[in-house]
């Protein structure tokens, strides 16, 4: 890793420290997690294994430091996210090199990941200072039965102590996603990064401190989740989860309690093509859209559901563009590089093979090299097959061949999932009316899912999520309203 002298105490020999209480710590567990790194399949990084009594004191500095912070006067708080996000774009290399070794992200595109999260955090710092600048004032006689008697006064405040759970495949723009709105809006950030990712979540946890935030005011434990995950999400001091992921966030659910939930846990984003699509600009979205980070991607096109009139051409489309993805090293900038870990690609490749005995039409051979998987585009899938439902993660695109756009809106909406759709046409009328039957948080129109801009809404349905995400839906669901009643004296002054 490119060691710099910046960086130099988040590390004790080879394995990266925890953050808590305003500095770098070693655990007393005396164990380290491994982080294997998707390409060699062998050890890169170590990270501490936190203890449950270490996330005890992670609590309780938390939650005094959020007592504090909220007082912080809101210009100086969102002076202070300025000042991170300066920063962390400042050392970009390092970071990027991190993602690089740990998730296998192409280096070009680990670069993107982290500018794009200094932006967020600036673009958070100004919209907080809008949103939480104002408050609302009513008065009693604008509800049916009521004279003039009250006047309301409300303000958004604080939770308190905001756990943050983000992913393996964006470790610093999702969890920045989470801090930067709660730290905004005056609570306090334990951050529990995944293992895959852990490290490049450090580094910038680190950009956090230099920038001067208050001690015990944002925290970093890491730890492998079946020791202390359980533990953090019930743990009594959490205010408000935010959980990025898959099928664990739904037992997280089940087990927090009544506190704020924000959840986004992936999705089987569906395109649905249309005979008068414009047929190169759907197959070069739905490339882009299947194959980019080599399809670990919660808005990644997961299925495409094609008008059999058109599917040989675009079929034939998607197979010339699938010829030209760069496969191998994410340090060459490939299109298509290893997948996250070995049990990734073995699921990968189950799916695949159930679709092969089924008699999925292979567009390509099947190929792979440890957990290296080549892009593969499976045609005349059918609903019997796994891959027409479950979420593959991977670089691999199922076809379905439908016959009216009510069947292709079936489909979708049978899933489980409801994150992103798309429809590709050039009818207006048709795209809006597919766009309001998809049961989708989003749907796209002539374009590949995708959650940025960052300041967009973002909402999942079904089992793709609770609570919205995004800038401005994240800041109002970190806060609570503080209503304060003015009650008038019973008599009253007549002016003239």
């Amino acid at each position: 890793m490119a060691a710099t002298d910046t960086f130099g105490e988040i590390i004790d020999g080879d394995v990266f420290k925890y953050y808590a209480h305003g500095c770098w710590n070693k655990s007393s567990s005396g164990k380290s997690v491994p982080i294997i790194n998707p390409s060699t399949r062998k050890p890169q990084f170590k990270v501490q294994a936190c203890t449950r009594e270490e996330v005890d004191r992670v609590m309780e500095s938390a939650k005094t430091a959020q007592k504090s912070w909220a007082k912080t006067p809101l210009w100086k708080r969102a002076q202070l996210l300025h000042k991170a996000a300066a920063i962390l774009k400042e050392h970009k290399a390092p970071i990027a090199e991190c993602l690089v070794k740990e998730i296998a992200k192409p280096a070009k595109d680990a670069v993107t990941e982290v500018v794009r999260s200094g932006d967020l955090i600036s673009y958070c710092a100004e919209e907080g200072v809008r949103i939480l600048g104002e408050g609302k004032f009513l008065v009693s006689d604008s509800f049916p039965g009521n004279d003039r008697t009250k006047y309301c006064l409300s303000s958004k405040i604080p939770l308190g102590v905001v756990l943050a759970i983000p992913p393996f495949n964006y470790p610093v723009n999702l969890a920045v996603s989470k801090i930067a709105p709660a730290l905004i809006a005056g609570n306090s950030i334990v951050l529990k990064p995944p293992t895959q990712g852990a490290v490049a979540a450090i580094h910038m946890v680190h950009c956090f401190h230099l920038a001067g935030f208050p001690q015990g005011l944002i925290s970093c434990v890491t730890g492998k989740g079946s020791e202390i995950g359980d533990f953090l999400t019930m743990h009594p001091g959490v205010n408000c989860i935010s959980f990025t992921g898959g099928d664990t966030g739904i037992a997280i659910s089940k087990k927090a309690g009544m506190v704020p939930l924000q959840m986004e846990l992936g999705g089987k984003d569906a395109c649905i093509v249309l005979e008068d699509a414009d047929l190169d600009l759907a197959a070069s979205n739905m490339v882009k859209g299947a194959f980019s980070y080599s399809g670990q991607r919660c808005t990644a096109v997961k299925v495409v559901l094609v008008m059999e009139s058109v599917a040989n051409t675009l079929v034939k489309k998607l197979n010339e563009k699938v010829a030209k993805l760069t496969v191998g090293a994410p340090e060459n900038d490939c299109d298509v590089t290893p997948v996250v870990t070995e049990s990734s690609a073995n699921f990968i490749e189950g799916l695949v093979m159930d679709a092969k005995e089924k008699g999925a039409t292979f567009c390509q051979e099947y190929k792979r090299e440890g957990n290296l998987i080549w892009p593969l585009l499976l045609d005349n899938v059918r609903p019997d097959m796994r891959i027409a439902w479950e979420e593959p993660f991977g670089p691999v695109l199922p076809v379905i061949r439908i016959n009216s756009v009510e069947e292709g809106i079936h489909h979708c909406n049978a899933s489980n999932f409801g994150l992103q759709g798309c429809v590709f046409t050039k009818d207006i009328n048709k795209a809006m009316l597919v766009s309001d039957a998809m049961e989708t948080g989003t749907v796209q129109i002539n374009s590949a899912p995708s959650r940025g801009p960052d300041h967009f809404p973002f909402q999942g349905l079904k089992d793709s999520g609770i609570g919205s995400q995004g800038i401005t839906n994240s800041i109002n669901m970190m806060t609570k309203v503080k209503t304060t009643v003015i009650s008038l004296p019973a008599a009253s002054y007549t002016m003239g």
